[in-house]
């Protein structure tokens, strides 16, 4: 089991390089930032729709297929999963639901007659609530339209974060988010720490599961006779195992912060690196007109009524 192999969240990918490696990083951020507050008040047309924008922009960016492949398919597995399972779900609506006309059709028929009104093909069509029931299925409106909104929100923040972390050197994050920040410098913020503390927890996201992975295959490979330890044994095997698991990161983290220390990170502000020189290009002033425009399609289309 390699679960930096199979479920690569927050690596980033030197080689090859796509058009996304290319993109500035704060024109990239600001792309993060709309697909993650543009699902904010969006109908689910919106939402579905931003679930193919990510896959698309994965597809034309040549991102090799080993990289995305799986993890996209346990991402969509998941989102399946939350969908299905919430629309079959109770909508925690406890109300008996009637029709909206009248019991007795005799006496629509006799207000037709007398004002001499024909109605319409499309206004015989009954409104129902429930799409579907059979057995103990039951589907309905909102329960279909809370499962949409749940399976597309998992998939959205999940993916186009790990998408902007797999096209984005750390140091490029680093680098943007300093340079969106540089206003905060009049209020004596540490803008260059907070940067680098963000970058370094995103970037902790792999370590976390290096240990995972380590941990399991010590267990594995000792071969335990899990019938034998019972539920009580199994249960104090796992949490030697969590409390390993905890020593080891605080480890790292302990380890990350003396190498902080010893390149000079020890006062706010006072240690400056400068890893990239940071100008837009014919590429990037592209991808800041898209995103006008995505915003413009967002606000004519995506808002919920």
């Amino acid at each position: 089991m390699d679960l930096l192999r199979s479920l690569p969240l927050g690596l980033y990918l030197e080689q090859p390089q796509t058009w996304l490696h290319k993109i500035d990083p704060r024109v990239k951020f600001a792309w993060l930032m709309s697909f993650l507050t543009s699902y904010v008040l969006a109908n689910n047309f919106w939402r579905v729709l931003l679930v193919v924008a990510l896959i698309f922009v994965t597809l034309i960016a040549r991102i090799p297929r080993r990289v995305w492949q799986q993890q996209m398919g346990w991402l969509l597995m998941l989102s399946f999963f939350v969908l299905a399972i919430a629309a079959i779900s109770p909508d925690g609506l406890g109300v008996d639901y009637q029709s909206r006309l009248p019991a007795n059709e005799e006496i629509l028929t006799q207000q037709a007659n007398s004002n001499n009104i024909k109605e319409p093909a499309a206004e015989k069509k009954a409104y129902s609530y429930v799409l579907f029931h059979k057995g103990p299925v039951k589907v309905t409106r909102y329960s279909l339209s809370l499962a949409v909104r749940l399976s597309t929100l998992i998939f959205t923040v999940i993916y186009s974060t790990n998408l902007y972390l797999l096209t984005t050197a750390p140091e490029e994050i680093t680098s943007g988010i300093e340079s969106l920040m540089q206003p905060l410098r009049r209020f004596k913020l540490p803008v260059t720490e907070i940067a680098l503390t963000l970058t370094l927890s995103l970037r902790f996201i792999p370590l976390v599961l290096e240990e995972v992975q380590n941990l399991f295959r010590s267990v594995m490979t000792r071969a335990i006779n899990w019938k034998k330890l019972g539920l009580k044994g199994a249960f104090k095997v796992w949490m030697t195992v969590a409390e390993r698991l905890l020593e080891n990161l605080l480890l790292r983290a302990d380890q990350m912060a003396n190498a902080m220390m010893v390149r000079g990170f020890t006062s706010p502000n006072e240690h400056r690196v400068q890893w990239h020189d940071l100008r837009l290009k014919g590429r990037d002033w592209l991808a800041i007109a898209t995103l006008i425009l995505f915003w413009g399609i967002r606000l004519a289309i995506g808002t919920q009524a």
